[in-house]
């Protein structure tokens, strides 16, 4: 997969009531590079995030991820996502609610599901609810979610939400790790080192259009 195409947004627009939220967009990510998109929020970000994953419908124009048309809400494989605030069900724990959602596939076990929660910092065999959770705890838990089935795209719309230090440092960690296994990363993040120390490309969402800048 060096060197290929594996999302093409091509004359990408997104409308709501009259206000146009996308403009155009047109976007090559290559696999293997991590592409980071900065922007004030309300600029598009999470609106381009959503349209690529098939969470959207464009009002024009057209998504493919994996040279396959994302359309009437089909997500597209391969890919682990985290986009705006990590939802879960709050009565249960962590670890039942990564096995409910790895249910949807079956392609990762127990085993492996907790040795995500691990790897995020948090204890796979905690029986607290997640409802008792910090927004921190929530957030690592969301990457984790992101991460569990090994995905070869990842597209993480502000994954240092929330985290302390400790777990920001964490995070980076593992997101170079996953660079440097040639996982291909789309980021969002209003973190200068985020970008600087992870991003192969950067742009910049503003009203809706997007822009390269040079690094």
């Amino acid at each position: 997969m060096e060197n290929k195409t594996i999302i093409e947004i091509t004359n990408l627009s997104k409308e709501i009531n009259g206000t146009k939220i996308l403009k155009n967009i047109n976007l090559n990510i290559i696999s293997g590079k991590t592409y980071g998109i900065i922007g004030r929020n309300g600029s598009g970000k999470s609106m381009l995030f959503k349209a690529i994953c098939g969470l959207i419908n464009p009002s024009d124009g057209k998504v493919k991820v994996f040279d396959d048309i994302i359309k009437n809400g089909n997500f597209p494989k391969y890919t682990g996502v985290i986009i705006e605030h990590p939802g879960f069900l709050p009565q249960y724990s962590a670890f039942k609610n990564l096995k409910i959602l790895a249910s949807i596939n079956n392609i990762v076990d127990d085993n492996a599901i907790k040795n995500i929660i691990s790897l995020v910092g948090l204890d796979p065999n905690d029986t607290k609810s997640v409802k008792k959770f910090s927004l921190g705890m929530i957030q690592r838990l969301g990457i984790a979610q992101a991460l569990m089935e090994r995905p070869k795209l990842l597209i993480l719309d502000e994954p240092m939400n929330g985290l302390d230090e400790e777990g920001v440092k964490l995070i980076r960690k593992i997101l170079l790790k996953l660079k440097n296994e040639s996982v291909t990363l789309l980021l969002a993040s209003h973190n200068s080192i985020d970008i600087d120390e992870l991003c192969d490309y950067v742009y910049k969402m503003e009203n809706g259009a997007l822009s390269e800048l040079k690094i």
